[in-house]
C-alpha cells in the first residue's frame, strides 16, 4: 500500500493504495462508472469497496441456518424439483 494521503473536504483522510487489476475489469469499470451515477472510476471503487466491508444486504442467522440445511439436504440427494413441488401444491409455473 502507499503511504500518500490527502484531506478532502470532509475531514476524512484517504490514502492512496496500489491494486493490479486486470485490464479488461479496468475497461469495464471506465464504461460504467458514469452510467451508474458516478463521478469517477475511483469512486464507483470506493463504493464497491464499502460494500465489501460493510454488505448493504445481510442475512438473519436463520437464513443462514437454513441454507447450511439446504446445502446439506442437497449433499444427500433430499432435493426436490421445481416441477414435482408445483405439482404436489397444485401451482402452475409455466403460466407465469
Amino acid at each position: 500500500m502507499s503511504t500518500d494521503t490527502e484531506e478532502p473536504g470532509d475531514g476524512e483522510g484517504m490514502t492512496k493504495i496500489d491494486v493490479r487489476v486486470p485490464t479488461r475489469l479496468v475497461e469495464q469499470i471506465d464504461e460504467a462508472y458514469a452510467e451508474r451515477g458516478y463521478t469517477s472510476p475511483s469512486e464507483a471503487i470506493r463504493d464497491a469497496l464499502r460494500a465489501w466491508i460493510d454488505p448493504p444486504v445481510r442475512l438473519s442467522e436463520e437464513i443462514l441456518e437454513d441454507l447450511a440445511v439446504s446445502r446439506e439436504q442437497r449433499e444427500r440427494g433430499e432435493t426436490r424439483s421445481l416441477e414435482e413441488v408445483a405439482e404436489k401444491y397444485g401451482i402452475d409455473v409455466d403460466g407465469a
